[in-house]
């Protein structure tokens, strides 16, 4: 069940992901030839609006075929009037972003989804209080409610960490104590901890841990969820693909196919719910990792087409195609070390 869903996961964000191509391709009037879903052996296919629309056999990718555009050979061109290569730079940007952008906005829309569900949100209430720290000493408990923090509301376990951190001195806590509202002042200190990445920070902290008390996310607070939860993803995907790039997390952490399928796996067993969270994620995923400026990606694409916007001329032949070449080695050499590394950890 678990692949299946994978299956139908990833090969939904792909079709939404080559549609934002192909509408903005025939809004620019080019001519589509081929819409497909996977690459390899086609399984199934028809014929309408004057595109032949295809699922294949390898379901880990898709494309749209324009006319004049062949990433086997960048030199094959058409001068047609309806031909790719006939469009001016920015129409061909407007044509290559679209794809990128339909998957950041599947993911928006999944995650507003999410929010009209009424996920769970975990409340600012204390489970633990650390030994010898601020929050022990100045007299925190168990079970109490933070309900504010210098008279500003605190109505979830990260707006009230979120201004822990924030504090540049003491800070007023508004707390409910069986049934009483009492007020504490405490000064955060500096702690070392480590971020999502697994690298050594130092973040003010009080010495509190939650209690896992949750409630259930009020229809008023549903944008604001929404542009939280897609902020934070496509902040943590645009700087993980950084740290990887410059080598500030291990390349041990790349996952590939199989990290996707299993984690999917796992988000079904956890719930409807979970599975949109893990595609919202992989949508916002695609999105980033298609920007990249490597040539066999549309990030690639759009690199020429703005070296011919400020030179006034195309990239030479030449160049193009060795770009490409090295484009498609460094993409099938990720999707490679992403593959190794999830057979390694299958192997542990």
């Amino acid at each position: 069940m678990g692949f299946l869903v994978s299956i139908l996961v990833l090969s939904g964000l792909i079709f939404f992901h080559e549609l934002g191509h192909y509408l903005a391709a025939r809004l620019m009037g080019v001519y589509v030839e081929v819409f497909s879903i996977g690459f390899g052996k086609k399984l199934f296919s028809f014929h309408k609006w004057n595109t032949q629309w295809s699922i294949s056999a390898i379901p880990l990718g898709g494309y749209v075929k324009m006319k004049g555009q062949d990433d086997s050979d960048p030199t094959k061109k058409s001068f047609d009037t309806d031909s790719y290569n006939t469009k001016t730079p920015l129409q061909k940007i407007f044509i290559l972003l679209a794809g990128p952008v339909a998957n950041f906005v599947i993911a928006y829309v999944l995650y507003f989804f999410i929010a009209l569900g009424g996920p769970p949100i975990l409340s600012p209430v204390i489970g633990e209080v650390v030994q010898d720290s601020p929050a022990a000493t100045a007299g925190l408990q168990k079970d109490d409610t933070i309900r504010a923090i210098d008279g500003t509301k605190v109505d979830t376990w990260q707006d009230m960490a979120k201004a822990i951190t924030q504090a540049n001195n003491a800070i007023d806590l508004e707390i409910l104590r069986a049934g009483f509202v009492e007020h504490i002042v405490l000064t955060p200190t500096l702690k070392e901890t480590k971020n999502m990445f697994g690298e050594t920070i130092y973040r003010k902290m009080i010495g509190i841990a939650p209690s896992g008390v949750t409630h259930t996310l009020e229809i008023q607070d549903t944008l604001s969820y929404t542009n939280d939860k897609f902020v934070f993803a496509s902040t943590m995907i645009f700087t993980g693909v950084k740290k990887l790039l410059f080598g500030e997390v291990p390349t041990k952490d790349l996952g590939g196919v199989i990290s996707i399928v299993k984690l999917t796996a796992d988000a079904t067993d956890a719930g409807w719910m979970s599975v949109l969270f893990f595609a919202a994620l992989i949508s916002v995923n695609l999105g980033v990792l298609n920007l990249l400026p490597i040539p066999a990606l549309d990030g690639g694409h759009i690199m020429f087409n703005i070296y011919e916007l400020i030179f006034r001329r195309e990239a030479s032949e030449k160049v193009v195609m060795n770009l490409t070449i090295a484009g498609w080695v460094i993409l099938f050499g990720l999707m490679g070390l992403g593959l190794f590394n999830d057979i390694t950890r299958l192997m542990e």
